[in-house]
C-alpha cells in the first residue's frame, strides 16, 4: 500500500527561493570574515606544520612488520594477510625452519615479505587478521619515493619502520 505524503503550501516568498538563497549567501559571508579576521585557520603550511599532535586514535596509516623484545621475528608467515588483502599488495614466500633447532616447533618463518605501497589502500585487514599480531598500522600519512621500486617496502623495510613491540608472542611460547 503506498504512502502519499502532502507537500507542505509554500508562500509567494518561499517559492521565489529568497530566504534560501539570503541565508546561504550569509553563510558564505560569515565564514569569509572569519577567515579574513583569523578566527579559522583554513591552511595548514605542510612542511613546517604537521598533523602528527592531531591524529586521531582510529587513524589508519602505513603497514609495518615488528619484532618482538628479544629481537626476533613475530610473523609466523601464515598469509593470513595476503590472503584478506583486498588489492593484493602483500606478498609472503613463508620458508621452513630446519629441525633440530630451539624454533622448529614454529615450522615458518617469512623469507620473503613484500608491500606495495602504492597498491596499498590502508584498510587495516591484515592487522586484524594476524594471529600473532606481527603487522601495525604506524601513524604516518607521508609515504613517498621517486621510483614504483621504491615504494615496495621488503621485509628488512617494514621491520626498520615497524620497530619493537612488547607482549605475549605465541610463536615463542615454550607451554605451545
Amino acid at each position: 500500500m503506498a504512502l502519499t505524503v502532502q507537500r507542505p503550501k509554500l508562500s509567494l516568498i518561499e517559492r521565489s527561493y529568497l530566504p534560501a538563497l539570503l541565508g546561504g549567501l550569509w553563510i558564505t559571508i560569515r565564514h569569509f570574515m572569519d577567515s579574513v579576521f583569523g578566527k579559522t585557520k583554513v591552511t595548514m603550511q605542510y612542511p613546517e606544520q604537521k598533523w602528527d599532535s592531531a591524529l586521531p586514535e582510529w587513524y589508519r596509516g602505513a603497514p609495518t612488520l615488528v619484532k618482538d623484545e628479544h629481537d626476533r621475528e613475530r610473523c609466523v608467515a601464515c598469509q593470513l594477510c595476503e590472503f584478506i588483502c583486498p588489492p593484493r599488495a602483500i606478498t609472503i614466500k613463508p620458508g621452513e625452519i630446519p629441525g633440530g633447532r630451539q624454533w622448529s616447533k614454529v615450522e615458518k618463518y617469512p623469507e620473503k615479505f613484500d608491500i606495495d605501497m602504492i597498491r596499498c589502500i590502508y584498510c587495516g585487514l591484515c592487522e586484524e587478521v594476524c594471529p600473532e599480531q606481527a603487522i601495525f598500522l604506524r601513524k604516518d600519512y607521508s609515504i613517498t619515493g621517486l621510483t614504483r621500486a621504491e615504494m615496495v617496502h621488503d621485509k628488512q623495510k617494514l621491520y626498520e619502520l615497524g620497530g619493537v613491540m612488547n607482549g605475549l608472542v605465541h610463536k615463542w611460547n615454550e607451554k605451545k
